[in-house]
């Protein structure tokens, strides 16, 4: 069985990810310890770096993941800034700053970054394109779940074994594990 560590402390993030590469016999084990974090526009760069970093400190395959909603109206924020911007403002604040757009279109987009020790970070990105509710809907899921609309339901509503059939980052896991399947 194949094993790989997961660095993350969002536990949402870890349970998602460890029961979508159950299923296909990978061992994941969450690391919380964290890494120090690229401050960039984009996702890809802080997954890469994010990725070589942990490998290389604990000598062992590892994997990050970078997420964001992408908001159209608000040109693309809050993005990479969006752990930063649920922690302190929460949905209900990105819902007052949606009030008065009358365009609601976003997508989550998650990269994948995954790195063996002493070689480069490959990166996987998944996105699954929406829209931002108008109110907080469904108690599953984390994060900005209740307020992202996919096919008429919130990722709050669907709940974890739906979403995680078509969210952004299985996705980006789906793209992984071709990954590695081209590598046997």
């Amino acid at each position: 069985m194949r094993k790989i560590i997961f660095v993350t402390g969002n536990k949402g993030k870890f349970a998602e990810v460890r029961d979508i590469l159950a299923s296909r016999g990978i061992e994941v084990t969450q690391n919380k310890n964290g890494y120090p974090e690229y401050q960039e526009d984009e996702l890809e760069p802080i997954a890469a770096h994010g990725a070589q970093y942990v490998a290389n400190k604990l000598n062992v395959p590892a994997m990050v993941d970078d997420s964001g909603i992408f908001i159209k109206a608000l040109n693309g924020f809050p993005g990479p800034y969006s752990r930063y911007v649920e922690d302190n403002l929460g949905n209900l604040k990105v819902l007052k700053l949606m009030e008065e757009e009358e365009d609601r279109t976003a997508y989550f987009k998650t990269v994948i970054g995954y790195c063996e020790p002493g070689k480069e970070p490959l990166v996987f990105p998944g996105v699954v394109e929406g829209k931002i509710a108008y109110e907080e809907r469904g108690t599953g899921g984390f994060g900005y779940d209740p307020i992202f609309e996919y096919q008429g339901k919130t990722f709050g509503e669907l709940g974890d074994a739906e979403k995680n059939k078509v969210s952004h980052r299985f996705r980006a896991i789906d793209k992984f594990l071709e990954w590695i399947d081209s590598q046997a």
